[in-house]
């Protein structure tokens, strides 16, 4: 194991830029219309369950191949299993990473774009016909949104090239509190409005009647989403970890920190749409369409907008350093080139493809893979299979292939800290978060809504 690679300086810079690395879209934007869509405090109860039962297991062990092996995602697998097959899983979560960067940079730049709108006053005065028809003429342009995407994979890169310490955690420890205290001044205004009892009923008070199969499989896939399991960015965080972190707490810490942003998200959206009579059901459209339609029917209307919009890019931002690190250690680590060149190299790379994901909204909107568009294709092959397969192949690996002693002492600084469960969290990594993930794996499929069909 390499003794001179780079670590965190600090606990507190482990702690930010890990809850940076599974704080972002996902939380903010996704997690809002999941819940809207699935029965609202229903959905939230299965997932608060699901992160800590699923989700919560699986970052330590994460955890654990990252810091045992002190490499990056695909190393850490050659290292922990050499001249074996199992180093695919680390290869599938450098590649997943790569190409998520690709089409979620193209998001991350439409909020820059909507910054740029609300603070020039674009987004006053507009209707809710005015805002749908705006955001499809944007996002199926040419050049701005191409632009956009630019921008910020150049402000990723910025970051990346930097390092370890003078980049990712630097950024995170001001980008981390700034997210943290946006979002609450948000939750606080949205509190403020008429009828946010009939919001917050909606989040909090759970209709059991409507937890369904459906609802449990899509809460376990989005603590999946949300905690950016199955990507390697985990895996690539905690190679970073000093040998004194305590993984156990650090995983606690960034579950708890994760699930508190996304109730505060929900605190954020729901009174909101509640008070100006908005079905929660929005979908995904609700964060560009629907939400600066509410906002601007508010004092200070585009105020609120660009506060908004700083959160979502923020939240963005956090999201594209940890994905673009997984690549660049990948390169510079697994080809002996200088870390800035690896940067270069992911960063054209990503670009490229957030050029065509870009455009499939517009001028290669004709231009299908299975019948979905550039940007859809990427989506489907990297949430709903390479993300669920990485991580049900991570249980796999480390329930098969790791002895128990080695996986306890490093979970346990080597018999310095205690790990009360030991053996249940082993038990349910070898057998049970396979199963589970593997339920979610063949749901997003589609495999179970058609065997029910074929039932029925």
């Amino acid at each position: 194991m390499s003794t001179n690679r780079a670590t965190f300086g600090s606990k507190l810079g482990v702690i930010l830029a890990t809850v940076g690395c599974a704080v972002g879209l996902g939380s903010i934007w996704r997690f809002p219309y999941m819940v809207g869509e699935n029965g609202g405090a229903a959905f939230l109860l299965v997932f608060i369950i699901c992160t800590v039962l699923l989700g919560l297991p699986i970052m330590i062990t994460e955890f654990f191949i990252g810091r045992h092996s002190r490499s990056n995602a695909a190393g850490s697998f050659k290292k922990l299993a050499p001249h074996t097959k199992w180093s695919l899983i680390g290869y599938n979560g450098v590649l997943a990473a790569f190409l998520i960067l690709g089409f979620y940079a193209v998001v991350s730049g439409w909020t820059l774009e909507y910054v740029w709108q609300a603070l020039s006053g674009n987004l006053s005065g507009k209707s809710a016909a005015d805002f749908t028809n705006d955001f499809q003429a944007f996002s199926s342009s040419i050049f701005r949104p191409i632009l956009w995407t630019a921008v910020f994979i150049g402000i990723t890169h910025y970051i990346i090239a930097a390092g370890v310490e003078k980049g990712i955690e630097r950024a995170s420890k001001v980008m981390m509190p700034a997210l943290f205290l946006i979002l609450l001044v948000l939750c606080i205004r949205s509190v403020t409005l008429p009828g946010v009892k009939d919001g917050l009923a909606f989040l909090f008070r759970p209709d059991f009647g409507k937890i369904t199969s459906s609802v449990v499989l899509s809460a376990m896939g989005q603590t999946f989403f949300s905690l950016s399991i199955g990507m390697g960015c985990l895996i690539t965080y905690a190679s970073y970890f000093g040998k004194d972190t305590n993984l156990q707490t650090t995983a606690v810490q960034v579950t708890v920190l994760n699930t508190l942003v996304a109730l505060l998200a929900g605190i954020m959206v729901f009174p909101a749409v509640f008070s100006f009579g908005i079905e929660p059901t929005a979908g995904p459209e609700l964060v560009f369409i629907t939400l600066p339609n509410i906002f601007e029917q508010l004092p200070f209307g585009s105020a609120w907008s660009f506060i908004f919009f700083i959160l979502l890019a923020l939240a963005a931002l956090t999201s594209t350093i940890s994905l673009h690190e997984v690549a660049t250690a990948y390169v510079h680590e697994e080809y002996n080139v200088p870390r800035k060149f690896a940067a270069w190299v992911v960063s054209i790379g990503v670009f490229i493809i957030g050029v065509f994901a870009s455009l499939s909204f517009g001028v290669l909107k004709e231009y299908t893979i299975g019948g979905l568009t550039i940007f859809n294709a990427l989506d489907f092959l990297t949430a709903k299979i390479m993300m669920p397969l990485g991580g049900m192949m991570i249980c796999v690996f480390v329930g098969l292939r790791i002895e128990k002693k080695i996986l306890k002492e490093e979970l346990t600084n080597h018999g310095t800290i205690p790990f009360y469960f030991f053996q249940t969290y082993a038990f349910f990594i070898k057998y049970l978060a396979p199963l589970a993930i593997g339920l979610i794996f063949i749901n997003e499929l589609g495999i179970i809504a058609y065997i029910r069909q074929a039932i029925a």
